[in-house]
Formats: structure tokens, C-alpha cells, sequence
């Protein structure tokens, strides 16, 4: 007769049962032969772990647009240090050497005036704009009036001279016709020279000037 089928390892004595097999881990746990890491510490935030430039300081609130503000935090109680930032009041001060933006105006009218007359007037009318200077402002302001009192007498001293340049060169039949010419550089370089130093709150002292008004 035929011997019915025996299970595997059955009548077998060296033979081993089989293993049972671990039901699967569900998607996404670690494998069960690696030990659990140790979750991160501190609070989640909104763009991962950490957020860029760290947590604001403890009890208080992130500003808006991200972490962290443009230049860090602010020291505690929301104050500069002294010395930095920038002016309060929204005002910057007034300018070096002039007590207001007004008295500057005015004595860079009175300077940078005087060339701007010397090419319009054909080296004659230097003068026009240092004098409007004077009498509009020069009376309330003394830093204005120095301003324009310097570039007036400059400027009608070499007036006087292009008068005369203007009368050696019709004496000479217009031989001399470049006389003029040299004596408008002179006001128009210094009256130039003297408007950068009054921008910087200077009083330029020109030179080759008669004083005709103090």
C-alpha cells in the first residue's frame, strides 16, 4: 500500500520546523532592527526645523515676513544704544555751518549766482545774483550776508575789469579780442571754487577782490 504524504519535517529528526514569518511593518515606521531616534527638541515652526536665523528671543512675538528681521532683533525694550540710528523727529538737523536749509540756499545762490551771471552777461552781470542774495536774505541772516558780501565784492571787481577788457579791446581794433575772454574764466572758475566750499558750510575767501561792500 502507498504511505500518505507526511508534513514537512515530519519523521525527519534533524529537521527543523519552519520559521514563522514577522507580519510587515506598515508604511513609513523604521524597520523593527533599528532602534527608535529620539525626536527633535523645541517647537515646530512653519518652515522646518530650525527656522533660518534660530527663534526669536523668549517672549517674543516673530515679526512679520519671516525670521529674523533685516539687521536681527531689536535689544530688549525695543531702544537703540546711543549713538545709533538714525536721527528722531524725522529730521536729520541742519547742515554743517548754516543754522537752517534756507541760510544754505541762499549762499549757494549768492556763489554758484555769480557764474551763471558771468556767461550770461558776457562777463558783466556776475554781480546780480550775490546782490539778490544780500537783500533778500542777507538782512536776517549774518552767515548768509558773509556769503554774499564776499562773492558781490568778487564779482563786481572783475565786472570792473571785463569793462575794461571790453575798451582795450575796441582801442586795439579788436586785436586784443581774447582780453575778455580770459577775464570771464577767472570769476566763473572761482565763483564755481566757492559754491563747492559753501556746500560743504566754508566761507571762501577770493582772492583778487576789492572789498566795495562789508
Amino acid at each position: 500500500m502507498t504511505e500518505p504524504p507526511r508534513p514537512p519535517g515530519a519523521g525527519d529528526p534533524g529537521a527543523q520546523p519552519p520559521e514563522a514569518t514577522p507580519p510587515s511593518a506598515p508604511y513609513g515606521s523604521p524597520p523593527a532592527d533599528e532602534p527608535p531616534t529620539a525626536p527633535l527638541s523645541g517647537p515646530p515652526a512653519g518652515g522646518g526645523y530650525p527656522p533660518p536665523g534660530g527663534y526669536p528671543p523668549p517672549g517674543g512675538q516673530p515679526p512679520p515676513g519671516g525670521y529674523p528681521p533685516p539687521g536681527g532683533y531689536p535689544p530688549p525694550g525695543g531702544q537703540p544704544p546711543p549713538g545709533v540710528g538714525y536721527p528722531t523727529g524725522g529730521a536729520y538737523g541742519p547742515p554743517p555751518g548754516y543754522a537752517n536749509n534756507d541760510e544754505k540756499t541762499w549762499a549757494l545762490i549768492a556763489h554758484f549766482g555769480g557764474p551763471v551771471g558771468v556767461v550770461v552777461g558776457a562777463g558783466l552781470l556776475g554781480w546780480v545774483a550775490p546782490l539778490i542774495a544780500l537783500m533778500t536774505r542777507g538782512q536776517q541772516s549774518p552767515t548768509v550776508r558773509a556769503h554774499a558780501v564776499a562773492a558781490l565784492n568778487f564779482q563786481i571787481t572783475w565786472a570792473i575789469v571785463g569793462v575794461l577788457s571790453w575798451v582795450l579791446t575796441l582801442i586795439t581794433c579788436g586785436i586784443l579780442f581774447f582780453i575778455p575772454m580770459l577775464v570771464w574764466i577767472v570769476p566763473l572758475i572761482f565763483g564755481i571754487i566757492a559754491g563747492v566750499k559753501a556746500n560743504e558750510g566754508v566761507l571762501y575767501r577770493y582772492p583778487m577782490s576789492y572789498s566795495f561792500t562789508k
